[in-house]
């Protein structure tokens, strides 16, 4: 497995223990339709919560977060929109990002609610 492979996976394996912590109840990890993919999906306080995480190594070029384009966010409203139809949701959903950061041996967790919505 590549380098940043490995960092995804252990970025994502940090994210759903952080979620867990705060209480949230991780429902789906790595739930895939054809090519679009959401990383986790949960559920807090009555809301259904789809999670994308980007990890890095170091913030040279930009922060994680910013990987997550207008692109990327269709596709994961996208997934979203048949997660929730094949599983009939009811509940109100949000779309986070959890952006993790490497630096000299220790992980920087930020988890950014609500950053980004649906167009309509």
């Amino acid at each position: 497995m590549a380098v940043h492979n490995l960092l995804g996976k252990e970025g994502e394996d940090i994210a759903v223990d952080f979620l867990i912590r705060k209480g949230y109840k991780i429902i789906e990890r790595n739930k895939r339709y054809g090519h679009l993919e959401i990383d986790i999906i949960a559920e807090h306080e009555d809301m259904i919560v789809f999670i994308e995480v980007k990890s890095r190594s170091g913030t040279y070029f930009e922060q994680p977060f910013q990987a997550v384009t207008l692109k990327k966010q269709r596709n994961i409203i996208k997934a979203a929109n048949i997660y929730i139809e094949e599983n009939s949701v009811d509940n109100e959903a949000r779309f986070d990002i959890i952006s993790i950061v490497k630096k000299d041996g220790c992980f920087f967790t930020e988890h950014i609610e609500d950053a980004f919505y649906p167009m309509l």
